[in-house]
């Protein structure tokens, strides 16, 4: 891992962070309209896009405050490696989340918020290492692991007020992230075999057996 990536992906998450906590206070001056405009509405065909709109929004100042350590700290340890597989990542992250809810949330509910992200994001880095087939993403695999394990009791069915199908829908996205961008084994190099005997003029190749008796034949 390079000085120069894990500036990139601080920088990448930091403007990240900003951006929903500048919608945030627009939501909060418009009375969280945003939120009703943009959050994801089961099942209603109209709001399907919101799947992408949705995690950039947040319900109240206490629900983007407890997002925004573990998605800053998962962020960065997912962006460190590369940008572009970061990018891929965080879309098939948003679009299993969302769809998740679309498809399986009961009611009406409006669901909103980026722990959806925080869960893919957590999925991602905890099993990216072992299908790379890298020390380095393994070992922080494990560490992310042993730092956030308590977030996977967030996505238990039953948690008032939480949207686990989300969480979940996050978790799986993050795994199959993964799996789909994870780095080509390199191409093992051809062995080059040893030419064949040259054939004899009559068409065969001679044996041992053959070119002793021929000099046993010419006196030698």
């Amino acid at each position: 891992m390079s000085l120069r990536k894990f500036r990139d992906a601080l920088i990448v998450m930091g403007a990240f962070l900003a951006v929903i906590w500048i919608l945030q206070v627009v939501n909060w001056a418009a009375g969280y309209r945003l939120d009703s405009e943009f959050g994801i509405l089961p099942e209603h065909a109209s709001r399907l896009p919101e799947i992408f709109t949705a995690p950039f929004l947040h319900f109240s100042w206490q629900h983007i405050e407890g997002n925004s350590v573990p998605l800053f700290v998962l962020g960065v340890l997912a962006a460190y490696r590369s940008l572009v597989r970061f990018l891929f990542a965080s879309l098939i992250i948003a679009a299993t989340s969302g769809m998740a809810v679309w498809l399986f949330q009961s009611g009406n509910e409006l669901t909103v918020g980026a722990s959806g992200l925080i869960f893919g994001y957590f999925g991602y880095v905890l099993v990216r290492g072992f299908f790379d087939r890298n020390l380095l993403d393994i070992g922080v695999g494990l560490v992310a692991g042993a730092l956030y394990w308590t977030i996977l009791a967030v996505a238990i069915p039953g948690t008032p007020g939480v949207s686990w199908i989300g969480h979940v829908g996050g978790l799986v996205g993050g795994v199959l992230a993964a799996w789909l961008l994870r780095t080509a084994a390199p191409a093992r190099k051809p062995v080059r075999r040893a030419a064949p005997a040259a054939p004899s003029p009559g068409g065969k190749t001679k044996s041992v057996d053959d070119l002793l008796r021929e000099l046993k034949e010419q006196g030698f």
